[in-house]
């Protein structure tokens, strides 16, 4: 792998194409930590891929906002005087910080997400007034506590975000960067999903707000289990997990029509255990904020 202590010329080149296995890629690393000659050699190399030239051109134009000040980007009057400009700060300057946009709403947003957001929405009022199917509330409070857990699936880590690895080792990565993705995609579906819900008719299923509750609940419990997990893992098993508890014992029930048996068992799930669910919230953001180190190393879940 290397030749007299030092990264041979090929090896470099692997690494910056991205062929290089990933144990020859962190031995790598952990070598440029200390010998200059591997680093400048290896920078070289990824500097002429297609992707040197996108990182040359990011990295220009964060050091031009960084040592840029306001009175110089504003560029002097037309007359040709001096601009007036207040004194200079003589405290210390701040770093421009990153527009939040481009971290905060993450891939969830952007990606099929959204998109199997508004089919379900649509795709609900849709079954109700085109079709007049009335157990549609029902079929929707059944799969929209999970909807949020999804978006959460989709808002942090290297499989969602091609930035990850840039975004982490911010000082607004890690656990932050994860809670403000979450909120994005709450924001969107809590209103999205509840006037969807209030927009059908009751038919016996709960109340259209009935599944807020549960929703942050099992949202923050993703969030937790993926301390532990990664998303991906996490988010499968807490949806799947409350699927089969809503689904199977409705199936298995006997007497009346499934979405009837469904009503009721979301009635149970929903209704009668309100209080129990604002504990668990409580319970896992305590333990999600007991586990916020573990978001510092989510790279390879």
């Amino acid at each position: 792998m290397t030749t007299a202590w030092h990264a041979a010329e090929d090896l470099a080149l692997r690494y910056a194409d991205g062929s290089l296995p990933e144990a020859d890629a962190w031995s790598l690393e952990k070598h440029l930590e200390t010998c200059t000659a591997c680093a400048t050699r290896v920078s070289a190399a990824v500097r002429a891929t297609a992707a040197g030239a996108e990182l040359a051109e990011i990295r220009g134009s964060v050091l031009t906002a960084a040592t840029t000040r306001p009175e110089e980007a504003r560029g002097s009057d037309p007359c040709g005087s001096a601009a007036r400009t207040r004194p200079a700060p003589t405290g210390p300057r701040r770093t421009p910080r990153l527009e939040p946009a481009l971290w905060a709403l993450g891939p969830a947003l952007r990606g099929t997400w959204l998109l199997a957001l508004l089919s379900v929405t649509l795709g609900a009022l849709l079954l109700d007034h085109a079709a007049g199917y009335a157990a549609t509330r029902t079929l929707l409070l059944t799969i929209a506590p999970v909807i949020p857990v999804s978006g959460v699936a989709l808002s942090y880590g290297p499989h969602a975000d091609p930035l990850h690895e840039i975004t982490a080792a911010t000082p607004s990565g890690g656990l932050r960067l994860a809670l403000t993705r979450t909120a994005a995609v709450l924001g969107v579906s809590v209103p999205a999903l509840t006037l969807t819900g209030a927009a059908l008719p009751a038919s016996g299923a709960p109340g259209a707000a009935a599944w807020l509750l549960p929703g942050l609940a099992l949202t923050l419990g993703s969030l937790t289990l993926a301390s532990y997990v990664g998303c991906r893992t996490a988010t499968a098993v807490v949806a799947g997990g409350w699927l089969a508890a809503v689904l199977v014992p409705a199936v298995a029930a006997a007497g009346g029509p499934l979405t009837t048996r469904l009503a009721g068992r979301l009635a149970t799930c929903f209704d009668g255990a309100q209080p129990g669910w604002a504990a668990a919230a409580v319970v896992c953001a305590a333990l999600l904020a007991a586990r916020r180190g573990a978001y510092d190393h989510l790279e390879n879940r």
